[in-house]
Parts: C-alpha cells; sequence; structure tokens
C-alpha cells in the first residue's frame, strides 16, 4: 500500500506494507508513480513545496517482492526497465525539493528509492548493499553506478562479490548519504528538515536541483558550471522571492518566500 498525504505543503509518500519489508511488486510501483504523479500536480498548484518519501515499520524497503515470482515466470526486464526505471527518473525530476527518511533494509529498488531522491537522511543501523549474490542474480535499479561513483570499482565489487552489507552510519561515512541519525529520531529530525526547507525559497532551491543534476549527468568542468549558476543566478534575480529576500535582508526581518517565479 502507498499513502500520500499533504500537510503545510509537505507531501509525505509512505511506503506501507510493513509485514512484507515495503518490498514493491508490480502493482506496488505503479501506486508508487501516481502518488508522484499526485504530489507533481499539487506543487503545479503551489500546494507543495517539498516532499517527503518513508517506509512504515522496521524497513524502509526491502526491495522488489519476489514471493510470488519464479525463474520461470520472471520478466526482470520489464520490472527493472518499463517499471522502475521510468519511476526513478520520474521521481529525480519531482518539481521541488526531495527527502527520504530510510530506516533497516533499504535493498535493491529500495536502494534505487533513494539515488532518485535529493536528500537522504538513514538510521544509524539501516542497511545497504547487494545481497543478491545469493539469488544468482546482480545489483539492480542504479546501484551500480552510484557505488562505483561514490566508493570505487573496489569496494563496490567487494561488497557485489561478498553480500555484505553496511550500516547507515558506515554509508554516510563513505559519501553515500548525507546525514545518519539514531533510528528512534529519524522520522521526527527528518520532518523537521523538511518542514523548514518547505518555507524556503524553493524556486531556488529547484535551480540548484537542475545545476547538480547537469554536474552529474553531463560531467561538466568548473567553468561550464559557473557560467550555468551565473545563468541561473540571472534569472532568479527577477523573482518575488529573491525581491523578498533582499527587502527583508534590510528590514532585519525572516523572509516570507512563496516559491514562485
Amino acid at each position: 500500500m502507498i499513502s500520500l498525504t499533504i500537510t503545510d505543503g509537505v507531501a509525505e509518500v509512505v511506503l506501507d506494507a510493513p509485514h512484507k519489508l515495503n518490498s514493491l511488486d508490480e502493482v506496488a510501483l505503479a501506486a508508487l508513480s501516481r502518488a508522484y504523479d499526485d504530489a507533481a500536480a499539487a506543487a503545479a498548484r503551489g500546494e507543495v513545496r517539498a516532499l517527503l518519501l518513508r517506509g512504515q515499520g522496521r524497513a524502509f524497503c526491502a526491495g522488489r517482492d519476489i514471493h510470488n515470482v519464479t525463474p520461470d515466470n520472471d520478466d526482470a526486464a520489464a520490472y527493472l526497465g518499463k517499471l522502475v526505471q521510468p519511476l526513478l527518473q520520474k521521481m529525480a525530476s519531482f518539481p521541488a525539493p526531495t527527502f527520504a527518511a530510510a530506516q533497516g533494509a533499504c535493498l535493491g529498488v529500495g536502494l534505487g528509492l533513494l539515488l532518485a531522491t535529493d536528500v537522504v537522511y538513514v538510521a544509524e543501523n539501516a542497511k545497504f548493499g547487494s545481497p543478491f549474490a545469493r539469488l544468482g542474480a546482480t545489483l539492480d535499479s542504479g546501484g551500480h553506478w552510484y557505488f562505483t561513483e561514490r566508493l570505487g570499482m573496489h569496494r563496490t565489487l567487494d561488497l557485489i562479490y561478498t553480500a555484505e552489507l553496511i550500516s547507515g552510519t558506515e554509508a554516510v561515512a563513505q559519501g553515500l548519504f548525507s546525514r545518519a541519525m539514531p533510528a528512534a529520531e529519524l522520522l521526527a529530525r527528518t520532518r523537521d528538515i523538511v518542514g523548514q526547507v518547505a518555507t524556503g525559497a524553493t524556486a531556488a532551491f529547484a535551480a540548484s536541483k537542475e545545476l547538480v543534476a547537469h554536474i552529474r549527468d553531463q560531467r561538466l568542468g568548473l567553468w561550464q558550471a559557473m557560467t550555468e549558476e551565473t545563468d541561473e543566478q540571472a534569472r532568479l534575480c527577477a523573482t518575488a522571492d529573491y525581491a523578498e529576500g533582499f527587502q527583508a535582508f534590510q528590514d532585519k526581518r525572516k523572509p516570507v518566500f512563496t516559491g514562485t517565479l
């Protein structure tokens, strides 16, 4: 089950099947995709200015739900290529800052959901890696690229060959995610941060989100990235939030941003 609630400018998307560690079958992936569509439509109306993704229970997402899958009926190419990848691309292009709070198992597709999210906070006892050696399968959902990019070839293949899992604390120390927190504090602290971001200059945040994606995907050099920064800054100079930020600074008060261009 996938749920979506919108409160005070924050869309909260919940993977709510704790009895199966929020593993995702085709039906759940379609529901998750619809939740992001609905949240994006609300963002276009100005009702959503940040999004939080989380999993209910002791795990964020243990990956694909394979209870009804056998080698004879498995169409991994359709599941990953026609369902998972389009969903992750949709998530990555969400028109507002996105956050995830991840605890417990974060594997396979669950890891992919995190890779498609702007900022990821993890519980210290969260688990990441590639347990697929035990299934005769391999890491999917962008995991090869992400681990190689962040950990290098040797550590990536070490994790894949051994099926060793690392903790949330280790994952943050190795540069995979943003912050590690005690599991009991994770959701409350993440909600607090997301709520603060939702009141910020979210149009400017969107510009930074796009620029960071360009730097990553197009391998921009320093001077090309600086040129894009300058172009974005010039565009933002004409926005209401830019005018409000300057006026608030001069008035020595807290700015009231609308997130609009």
